[in-house]
């Protein structure tokens, strides 16, 4: 079997795979087992449609901390936190980058309820377990109220020194033992898992672990304190004080009076982490969906037109190369629409402008190919000789024009990260990826369809030029 057939094959069952993956009933392989008799396969395959073809919420989130007192690397931490609030929150592909030095863009297509978003997305969620040891019964008096701690008092430092917020307009109050802020003995930074359970008698609960370290102060310093009142303190508020009955090394519960809702959205921040800046939000607006499926239907009859042109003018103008063109360009489609899927890769209109852009570098592509194979034969080359010699003379100007645009989409790309710019990421993203697969497709799946065509019909081929295109 020649190398033509055995790469035929490949390109035949590349083609069926991604055939498999574009249907729309398709949704991946999902193969579980273990306990241990391993094995654990997922491929995740789904359709993601950005705020321009569904609608949804974008939010702008600034810093509250002044410039210089946290890191790059913070920015990142708070976004990533953010990413893992907004994904438990089953908003489908939402989007979530640093913009700028100090700001944060949260886009959640097809989100339903804004205010449930945003509140879950900015909430500092600031879990602290305080010393309240020496108010006995006293400390009930303090519960539901903001109370001041020594790790507030230290992010209010960070801040420059200005009031940090709580959930109510009380003035917080502080240990009345000694007029000073209630120390923090653990912050929920400790934590490493939290769940909302349903507790027998009806009342809704958050259960937590702690890592490793927070275990080590923990572990002690209730051991030490044993009859005494610890506060559990959220955002500024005090939630109750339970009496520590023994010592809690990996971890207990949080009890608050929650409702459901309220139960898991406070486990979903706290497994989220707390956020290392506090952030505010800078600006929220809910985005219609401004194509509609009418115009969306409309861009893609244009998209197939426009396709179904390029396939004519290949098989008109370059004969049976054309041919092989088209069928490589059909190949180049499909790879590139499995590959949105399997990313996934969120289309937008700039996303979809782009990958339709790839389809004309695909063609050109080509074109330099048959092109060069033309001058070949003219210049009284064999036909196998020409072929080669087109494809390979070829190949130079293909991979330095395709790199080259891919270099500038890289700078598109980091363009898109800056605050009002990124529409152009989604653009850069397809076109780029258009192009790598231009590569595969323009040279080896075109090659392996043209030398099928010539091993079939090689004296037709050799006889008769015109068929070349020549």
């Amino acid at each position: 079997m020649s190398s033509h057939f055995r790469w035929l094959i490949v390109v035949l069952l590349i083609a069926a795979f991604c055939v498999w993956v574009s249907l729309p009933e398709t949704t991946g392989i999902h193969i579980d087992t273990n306990d241990d008799g391993t094995t654990d396969v997922n491929l995740n395959v789904q359709q993601s449609l950005g705020l321009d073809l569904v609608g949804g919420l974008r939010v702008l989130l600034q810093a509250e901390l002044p410039p210089g007192s946290f890191s790059a690397e913070d920015l990142r931490q708070a976004a990533n936190n953010v990413a893992r609030r907004v994904n438990a929150l089953g908003v489908t592909e939402p989007t979530v980058q640093v913009q700028g030095a100090d700001r944060i863009l949260v886009e959640l297509p097809g989100v339903t309820d804004p205010e449930q978003a945003i509140g879950t997305i900015r909430q500092t969620a600031l879990l602290e377990f305080v010393n309240m040891t020496g108010l006995g019964s006293r400390v009930r008096e303090f519960e539901g109220h903001p109370v001041l701690t020594t790790q507030q008092v230290q992010l209010r430092d960070q801040r420059g020194g200005a009031e940090g917020s709580t959930t109510t307009n009380e003035t917080p109050l502080v240990n009345p033992t000694n007029g000073q802020p209630f120390e923090t003995v653990l912050t929920g930074a400790g934590l490493q898992a939290a769940s909302a359970q349903l507790t027998q008698t009806g009342d809704w609960i958050i259960n937590f672990e702690l890592t490793a370290d927070a275990a080590t102060i923990f572990g002690p310093y209730t051991e030490a304190n044993l009859g005494q009142p610890l506060g559990i303190v959220l955002d500024g508020v005090l939630l109750n004080a339970p009496t520590i009955q023994a010592r809690l090394d990996t971890g207990g519960i949080i009890q608050g009076g929650f409702t459901q809702e309220e139960a898991q959205q406070l486990a979903l921040q706290l497994r989220s982490g707390a956020l290392p800046i506090p952030l505010r939000v800078e600006s929220a607006e809910t985005v219609g969906a401004s194509l509609g499926q009418e115009s969306v239907n409309l861009s893609i009859r244009a998209g197939i037109i426009g396709v179904i042109i390029v396939f004519l003018f290949m098989a008109i103008y370059y004969r049976v190369p054309g041919i092989a063109a088209d069928l490589a360009l059909v190949m180049f489609i499909l790879l590139n629409y499995a590959v949105f899927k399997l990313v996934p890769v969120t289309l937008t209109l700039p996303a979809i402008t782009g990958f339709l852009i790839s389809i004309g570098t695909a063609v050109d592509g080509n074109i330099l190919i048959f092109e060069r194979i033309k001058e070949e034969l003219r210049g009284g080359k064999p036909l196998e000789d020409a072929l080669s010699a087109g494809f390979n003379r070829a190949w130079q100007s293909i991979r330095d024009s395709n790199f080259s645009t891919i270099i500038i989409c890289g700078v598109l790309y980091l363009f898109g990260q800056t605050p009002g710019a990124s529409i152009v990421s989604g653009f850069a993203v397809t076109l780029a990826l258009g192009l790598i697969i231009n590569l595969f497709t323009a040279v080896l799946v075109t090659r392996t369809f043209l030398n099928l065509f010539v091993s079939v019909l090689r004296q037709p081929l050799k006889e008769r030029h015109w068929l070349l295109g020549v």
